[in-house]
């Protein structure tokens, strides 16, 4: 990471909210007002999962790959937290959850049901989806992580926290469930 990182106890206090963006603010806002403890690193994009490596090594927390996905006809979408090297195969993940073969949603879409563009994708985009459009579905190789980072709605910034944070009290709190799904390793 560049000189240009600087990590906080909580949301960023470096005077800097009029280069961050509503949605941003608003996950820093959630979380505040929700009693969610987290740290936050401000950092260069990160738009590859290369670059959230570096992240990782940064703030000191497992970076899981988040992909937003669609059925043919978008009308149900979904959030996957899958960890970060393991390979994604529609097929399996269709299987379990009894759908037609998914495919990645639209720029559009996330924009509009998460309020995050490509590269920022995470499930603190659910604070957003005030009509519950998006289904959170989660790796279940994922289910004994402690401490995990994702981008605040921007890929400027990480925000580590616990996963039984996000399980027990953000999720409950955007009025999302979840869903735990066994994909394979190859």
């Amino acid at each position: 990471m560049s000189q240009q990182t600087a990590i906080y106890n909580g949301r960023p206090t470096d005077n800097g909210d009029d280069t961050r963006t509503d949605a941003e603010i608003q996950v820093y806002d959630f979380l505040d007002k929700i009693g969610v403890t987290y740290t936050t690193l401000r950092h260069q994009a990160a738009f590859t999962m290369e670059e959230c490596e570096r992240v990782r090594e940064a703030i000191g927390a497992p970076v899981f790959k988040n992909l937003f996905l669609t059925n043919k006809q978008q009308t149900q979408f979904y959030l996957l937290m899958i960890p970060a090297g393991k390979p994604f195969k529609t097929k399996y993940l269709s299987s379990q959850l009894g759908c037609a073969r998914l495919s990645f949603a639209s720029s559009d879409a996330m924009m509009d049901l998460l309020h995050i563009s490509p590269g920022a994708v995470s499930p603190m985009g659910l604070i957003h989806d005030k009509d519950h459009r998006v289904r959170l579905i989660i790796d279940k190789d994922l289910a004994d992580t402690g401490t995990y980072a994702c981008h605040p709605c921007v890929n400027t910034a990480s925000i580590a926290m616990s996963l039984q944070d996000l399980l027990e009290k953000i999720i409950p709190a955007t009025g999302h469930t979840y869903t735990w799904v066994d994909l394979p390793s190859e």
